[in-house]
């Protein structure tokens, strides 16, 4: 990961360049802005291989910088970081349908903050093709292509719905996905399934998969993401 390009938009000066200290030390190269205006102008001139965004910020705010990131042409690929205050779970949820990558609140610790980031960036290094590919987590094992999950080689009989999230999830460890981006990515023929009926799914999910039921994180408010420090 050495050598990517980070930009920082936050408006406290100490925050921002804490994080640039923290981050140069790492090797990456870092720039700042203070409010989203001047953030948008980097990424236009610099085009930053990821962006730590924080939500309040002054004049435009965060949101509406995430949204304008991720619809200008030769911008939308960057990768997005929210960093948010604790109870701004509207906002988290608004954020990832808009495009964010993931989110972490404040105060964070850097540690956790570090691997989020090399997360986030080695999602974008991933193949097109990787939604074709074999998943296997400790005795976990995802075939997509024939629709099989096994469990230390028995076999798991799940619905398509159980499926489809499960694969969702596995296929993108560390992800948040919201209720809602679950709903629209395994939509498919089951057209009837809600918001509230993701709940139930994966309750049902869990059970079934027993101990590597653990994997599947619940994010207060949010949805749910694949635990990165199992895998």
């Amino acid at each position: 990961m050495k050598g990517k390009h980070i930009l920082i938009i936050e408006d406290e000066r100490d925050i921002a360049d804490l994080l640039q200290f923290n981050l140069e030390q790492k090797q990456y190269s870092v720039s700042i802005a203070r409010n989203g205006e001047n953030g948008i102008e980097i990424a236009k001139n610099k085009k930053p291989d990821l962006v730590l965004l924080d939500l309040m910020l002054p004049g435009i705010h965060g949101l509406d910088v995430c949204r304008i990131l991720k619809t200008k042409k030769g911008l939308e690929k960057i990768s997005i970081i929210m960093l948010t205050a604790l109870g701004q779970e509207e906002n988290i949820v608004k954020g990832l349908e808009a495009g964010a990558d993931d989110y972490i609140s404040k105060p964070f610790s850097f540690k956790i903050l570090l691997a989020r980031i090399k997360s986030v960036l080695r999602r974008g290094e991933h193949p097109k093709t990787e939604s074709e590919k074999l998943i296997i987590i400790n005795n976990l094992k995802i075939i997509p292509r024939k629709r099989e999950v096994s469990i230390e080689e028995k076999k798991l009989e799940l619905t398509y719905t159980e499926f489809q999230i499960l694969y969702l999830l596995a296929s993108h460890p560390g992800w948040v996905f919201t209720r809602y981006q679950i709903i629209e990515k395994i939509r498919g023929n089951n057209s009837s399934v809600t918001d509230r009926s993701v709940d139930f799914q994966i309750v049902g999910l869990r059970k079934k998969i027993g101990e590597s039921g653990r994997l599947i994180e619940t994010i207060r408010g949010v949805g749910y993401r694949f635990k990165l420090e199992y895998l």
